[in-house]
């Protein structure tokens, strides 16, 4: 069973490539993630050589020549010599080499070029770090970034947010109930109602029933309860606007085929990580009910059409229950096709895993569900003791 653990670059700076890739290799891992591009965040970082870490949105490595000749957008740079040496590194300890890439969250580039981010049924662009998947620019920016870590010689490019992004307000003194925050995160950008209009969507009605129906929320109406669900936003907000939301996924499913086209042509492979399972479990590891795998379309994403197109998948597995991690394992494999590689994404420590275990029952659950690959999230973030349940883990799917 393949597995990986997932690395930042600053660990890679702070602690030196050579300790870092010793401590994973003992731990009987069989690769790295490294984040190659990565978005901005302040993390605690336990061992680092900051323990508070600020994160730049950047691209850790210098291009390729050429590949963003012409373009309108390009990569924000980074820490240039953060991967210097690091494949030659990983080879002669076995490990092989994931890239880790960040695609459409990128506030930099958002501030910059505010008409590439998303924009609300207002009229507004209040998410500088979500950038339009619809939006001609960002389409040629992911896959020539696609393709330029794809040109590092990495087994493989694993893209994080390469789809739609949900709303994530900092503060909200309205009540949003999921179906009011859902249609508050709908793009009505030129682009996306186009490509809707074109699929036989009315977009402006679309448009004017989330801002309808949002304006009341707004002024003091009660929110929506529930979850939200393809009946439950049809009976809410009608269906033009479902049918909108159904329209993503032809945005996000030739997006990814392009990216996935880019990053095979340069001799590697693309594994596709949608974020529902962060979406739903990330803060405490209580993801609500509905399976990842069955909510993808929320994002814009198609798994059953993404099975044609791409040869692996991560599953952000975040969540405490060994039981939930099969399932959505296992919803995964039902979507994508039995034949695609299916990685199951697991965090070793707090908030999901409260003793080594509990890890283990997940890991040993994702396997006999499926998945080929464990992956473990993240190096930086988790204490050494925390990390040293890995092996464990390991050694009940090896």
């Amino acid at each position: 069973m393949d597995s990986s653990v997932y690395v930042f670059v600053e660990d890679l700076r702070g602690e030196g490539v050579e300790r870092v890739l010793d401590r994973i290799s003992g731990y009987g891992v069989a690769g790295v993630t490294v984040g190659a591009v990565h978005h901005a965040s302040q993390d605690v970082t336990p061992h680092g050589l900051s323990r508070l870490t600020l994160r730049r949105d950047g691209a850790h490595f210098v291009p390729r020549p050429g590949l963003f000749d012409g373009l309108r957008l390009s990569p924000v740079p980074g820490h240039l010599d953060a991967l210097d040496g690091l494949r030659e590194a990983c080879a002669r300890r076995g490990l092989k080499l994931h890239g880790w890439t960040v695609f459409l969250r990128n506030a930099t580039i958002g501030a910059e070029h505010p008409d590439v981010t998303v924009r609300d049924c207002f009229g507004d662009r209040g998410a500088p770090a979500a950038l339009c998947p619809a939006h001609p620019d960002v389409r040629e920016y992911a896959v020539a970034l696609a393709r330029a870590v794809a040109a590092l010689g990495v087994d493989s490019v694993v893209a994080e947010s390469l789809h739609f992004r949900p709303l994530r307000a900092e503060r909200s003194f309205v009540p949003l109930g999921p179906m009011d925050a859902y249609l508050f995160g709908l793009c009505f950008c030129d682009y996306c109602m186009r490509r809707a209009t074109d699929l036989g969507v009315n977009a402006g009605v679309a448009r004017d029933e989330c801002a309808r129906i949002l304006g009341r929320v707004l002024e003091g109406d009660p929110p929506a309860q529930g979850e939200v669900t393809r009946a439950a936003l049809t009976a809410y907000a009608g269906p033009e606007v479902v049918a909108y939301a159904r329209a993503r996924s032809e945005t996000v499913t030739t997006l990814v085929s392009e990216v996935a086209s880019a990053v095979a042509d340069e001799g590697s492979k693309l594994v596709f990580v949608d974020s529902t399972g962060a979406v739903k479990g990330y803060r405490d590891g209580l993801p609500s009910p509905g399976l990842a795998a069955h909510d993808a379309w929320q994002l814009g994403v198609d798994l059953v059409a993404l099975g044609d197109l791409v040869p692996a998948f991560g599953v952000l597995a975040y969540a405490r229950d060994a039981a939930r991690v099969a399932d959505d394992v296992g919803a995964y494999l039902r979507s994508v096709g039995k034949d695609r590689e299916v990685r199951a994404v697991l965090r070793p420590g707090h908030p999901d895993s409260d003793a080594p275990d509990r890890l283990v029952a997940k890991a040993r659950a994702a396997k006999a569900a499926g998945a080929l690959a464990v992956d473990f999230y993240a190096y930086g973030l988790v204490p050494h003791p925390v990390l040293d349940r890995i092996p464990s883990a390991l050694s009940e799917v090896l």
